[in-house]
């Protein structure tokens, strides 16, 4: 039914239910995985910055970002490796995390995501905004919300 699930992670405390439960699901369905970070852009220094400087700051922020990928990626296939699922990593960096989201699923065909939520409840969402409700609302697979 389910051959490839996209797991987007954070490394946030809750990404480890993402990545256990996401683990566990891919063995029962026999089904591989495909680990996604996706770092929001760094903010654009303002003119007072400088050229140089805002050059070197978007570099230094790329390269944190990419670094903060490679470490999570790597942890997740170490324990998907180890628990006999196939898994592979990508990354990228967008200012609309969800639609990245979305457009990871669709670009290494992945039929289903698998997300986690912090649960916040309306004002939480309506205060902070929720990457789940926007990948909800732009998604064309089935998505499973673990909370």
């Amino acid at each position: 039914m389910y051959k490839r699930l996209l797991v987007p992670v954070d490394g946030a405390e809750l990404s480890v239910r993402a990545i256990e439960q996401s683990i566990e699901l891919a063995r029962q369905l026999g089904a591989a995985i495909t680990g996604f970070v996706a770092e929001p852009l760094a903010p654009v220094p303002n003119e007072a910055t400088g050229r140089a400087a805002i050059g070197e700051t978007l570099s230094v922020e790329e390269l944190r970002g990419a670094e903060h990928a490679q470490v999570l990626l790597g942890r997740f296939e170490k324990q998907a490796s180890a628990a006999g699922v196939s898994f592979e990593g990508h990354y990228t960096q967008s200012q609309h995390i969800g639609k990245a989201i979305t457009e990871a699923a669709e670009l290494y065909h992945c039929d289903m995501i698998v997300m986690v939520t912090h649960g916040r409840g309306r004002l939480g969402k309506l205060l902070l905004g929720s990457h789940t409700k926007d990948v909800l609302s732009r998604s064309s697979v089935p998505l499973l919300v673990l909370h």
